[in-house]
């Protein structure tokens, strides 16, 4: 069984491994798997995408909401 966490705690992580917390204190600490903290801080890491700053959770929504988007076009494309 998995566990869920909230996006609160999983950000809290992210920010003390920032902050210089190791993968490995960190987990041993809080509970979730080093490898689970380290894709944390992974989608969390900004990166530089037509000179703005994205993660890449804001990636994700984004190529999300492109699938609706053209979905939602070739339907009305058939319409027209």
């Amino acid at each position: 069984m998995s566990i869920r966490y909230s996006q609160d705690f999983k950000d809290s992580l992210v920010k003390l491994h920032q902050e210089g917390r190791s993968l490995k204190s960190l987990a041993d600490e809080f509970g979730p798997s080093k490898d689970s903290i380290a894709i944390w801080v992974k989608q969390a890491t900004p990166v530089m995408i037509q000179g703005q700053s994205k993660t890449l959770k804001d990636v994700k929504q984004l190529e999300k909401r492109l699938a609706i988007l053209e979905e939602e076009n070739e339907i009305l494309s058939r319409i027209a």
